[in-house]
């Protein structure tokens, strides 16, 4: 069995763990549960606090004790046994801890799951930037697939998508003991701060105006990031409420019909270098901040009869609104920022986006919703999407207006090559 075939088998079942509920958790949460839409937003929350606390402890202990693989093999396994948990919990504060510790476990993986694929593929031999983007599209693949079994067997609004990705988390955590070795690499020298261990040393850069206010923005549009996947299939699958409706393919298969986004997703993917050369950073992340706003809006006015090439346009926008931001931001950082510091500074713009940003976007999106859009236990999706559009198209006009950047395209090609 090749290398490549091995960790393209773990890129798979990475995101696989996630996708078996990710989407679908909101019909669990609101269908078979009926617990409140406030405390919803909290659940979602936890995805963002735990990229705040747990990468950085991590990567400490994978950089100076313990090999990687088998770092990120514990944690599948312990992650596993939380999720394995979940279909006994009965009440939402319980829940929320549960998901947490599954989350305490499952996010630093995402980093380890890159960290482990490019040391066994340096020590092999390989050119990272062209083996490694065709390992990692496996992952969305194991996302997709992960999607359509949960709703094909008809368990998207069950607890068996808990016990699905619960089997897939263990299998992983079990497989990655096989992998290569990848020992501590010792890169942090003993005597070094506290603040370089946690990779601290990044916040300087919240001293100068371009820096501070790009890692601000991140922090607002990634309050976005999660929403759609908080709640898209829930508005999908409640059209069942509408008798028109009710029997439509829409709302029987609403998690194939999300999974459109992130088919998108693997397509956008390789039309970022183009764009980026073309247009620069600054260009391409209004185009992101303004798919966002298309996104929502798509989603306000679709339905599942005249009105569903407006609900699968929204998921095919989905791919350029994450992807442009998320890759042309890791760019930037790239390209503006010291080589001593570059992996703190990613490090740091994760952090806001998808640690600070999903937090309060979490916990807001939800206070939101029950407070000002949910009426005798029935949610007005039409102007919570409106509202949501309506919060990117501000971000979008405010960053136009106060990010000042100048498109150099030598330094896009110098990185993307």
């Amino acid at each position: 069995m090749s290398v490549k075939f091995r960790l393209t088998l773990m890129s798979f079942l990475q995101f696989f763990v996630w996708g078996a509920w990710l989407i679908t958790v909101g019909n669990y949460w609101f269908g078979t549960k009926q617990w409140s839409g406030e405390q919803f937003g909290a659940i979602f929350s936890t995805l963002g606090l735990s990229s705040i606390i747990m990468p950085a402890i991590t990567g400490i202990i994978a950089d100076k004790w313990i090999n990687a693989e088998k770092l990120y093999g514990v944690l599948h396994i312990l992650g596993g046994l939380a999720l394995l948990y979940i279909p006994q919990v009965d009440n939402p504060t319980t829940f929320y801890y549960v998901i947490f510790a599954a989350m305490l476990c499952y996010m630093p993986t995402i980093s380890l799951s890159n960290s482990v694929a490019y040391n066994i593929l340096k020590s092999n031999d390989y050119d990272i930037v062209k083996v490694f983007p065709p390992i990692r599209v496996w992952g969305t693949i194991g996302f997709i697939a992960a999607m359509w079994i949960t709703n094909l067997t008809g368990n998207k609004a069950s607890y068996n998508m808990f016990y699905l990705s619960a089997f897939a988390a263990f299998a992983l955590g079990f497989y990655s003991f096989t992998l290569p070795k990848c020992p501590p690499q010792k890169l942090i020298s003993d005597d070094a701060s506290v603040a370089q261990k946690l990779g601290l040393n990044a916040f300087k850069l919240f001293g100068t105006y371009k820096m501070a206010l790009f890692f601000i923005f991140s922090m607002f549009l990634g309050g976005a990031l999660q929403l759609t996947n908080m709640y898209g299939d829930v508005y999908l699958s409640e059209f069942a409420k509408v008798p028109e409706y009710a029997n439509s393919f829409v709302v029987k298969y609403s998690t194939i019909i999300m999974s459109i986004s992130q088919i998108s997703e693997t397509l956008f993917i390789l039309a970022i270098p183009f764009f980026l050369k073309r247009f620069g950073i600054k260009q391409v992340m209004l185009i992101s901040m303004f798919a966002w706003v298309l996104r929502f809006g798509l989603f306000a006015f679709g339905n599942p009869v005249d009105g569903l090439w407006m609900i699968v346009m929204s998921c095919i926008v989905y791919g350029m609104a994450f992807d442009f931001f998320n890759i042309s931001g890791s760019l930037f950082v790239e390209t503006t920022t010291d080589s001593k510091i570059r992996s703190s500074a990613q490090g740091l713009f994760m952090m806001m986006s998808n640690g600070f940003g999903a937090f309060f976007g979490g916990l807001l999106s939800g206070y939101v919703i029950d407070e000002f859009f949910t009426h005798d236990g029935v949610r007005d999706w039409h102007n919570i999407w409106l509202s949501f559009a309506a919060y990117a198209f501000v971000i979008a006009i405010a960053f136009a207006v106060l990010f000042k950047h100048k498109h150099n395209p030598n330094a896009v090609a110098n990185v993307s090559h």
